[in-house]
């Protein structure tokens, strides 16, 4: 066992059992999405790897500056290495630290939607994903492409087809076919990308209508 898996191992006290999600109610896509999101970012406090990534984060979640950027990173850290209740246990209480409306908030829940995604839950990444845009004034441009991989991974096919349209709509050059996908999409991973590539052919052989 590695020295990180260790540490790890050794901070699991009584957790409770994985979430289970349900299917939630989706607002209609809108036309257009054209705006950046300060909250879509990967919360990196340590930069690399190495046997003492895990120590050094969980330094600078006990006194540091940036304590809830480093539970973020642990908690994604802790997934990848499989344990997936600690993770989802330090995400819950770096949510309880924050409110959906504010930036930080909004970003652990990006966050989250993304290591959920990757646990091969899509509806799970859905909820976190719909709760961090839930009140915003604004259309992030991140939300069609990532809202449409949720659907098709969760076999809503038909609904990932409308919110893929809508990144078609708001960038028609970048999103009707699949060339640029590594150049639009460089955080994620090659499986996610390829499953874009199924949406993006569903939705090229059925356009649906606006609106």
């Amino acid at each position: 066992m590695s020295v990180s898996i260790r540490v790890l191992a050794s901070a699991m006290l009584a957790l409770g059992a994985a979430n289970a999600w349900a299917a939630p109610a989706l607002p209609a896509p809108q036309e257009f999405y054209f705006d950046s999101d300060a909250a879509a970012a990967p919360m990196v406090v340590v930069q690399g790897g190495g046997e003492d990534l895990v120590p050094q984060l969980m330094k600078q979640r006990e006194r540091g500056r940036k304590a809830l950027e480093a539970s973020v990173q642990l908690a994604s850290v802790a997934i990848g290495l499989g344990r997936t209740e600690l993770g989802d246990q330090l995400y819950r209480e770096a949510l309880a630290e924050t409110t959906t409306q504010s930036v930080a908030g909004r970003g652990v829940r990006w966050n989250y939607g993304w290591d959920l995604m990757r646990q091969g839950q899509p509806l799970g990444a859905l909820e976190q994903w719909m709760a961090a845009t839930s009140n915003l004034r604004t259309n992030p441009s991140w939300v069609p492409p990532t809202f449409a991989l949720a659907l098709w991974r969760a076999g809503q096919q038909q609904e990932a087809v409308k919110w893929y349209a809508a990144a078609v709509r708001t960038e028609p050059t970048q999103w009707s076919d699949s060339t640029r996908f590594a150049e639009l999409l460089p955080n994620w991973h090659d499986d996610e990308r390829s499953s874009l590539a199924e949406v993006q052919q569903a939705w090229a052989a059925a356009p649906p209508a606006w609106p």
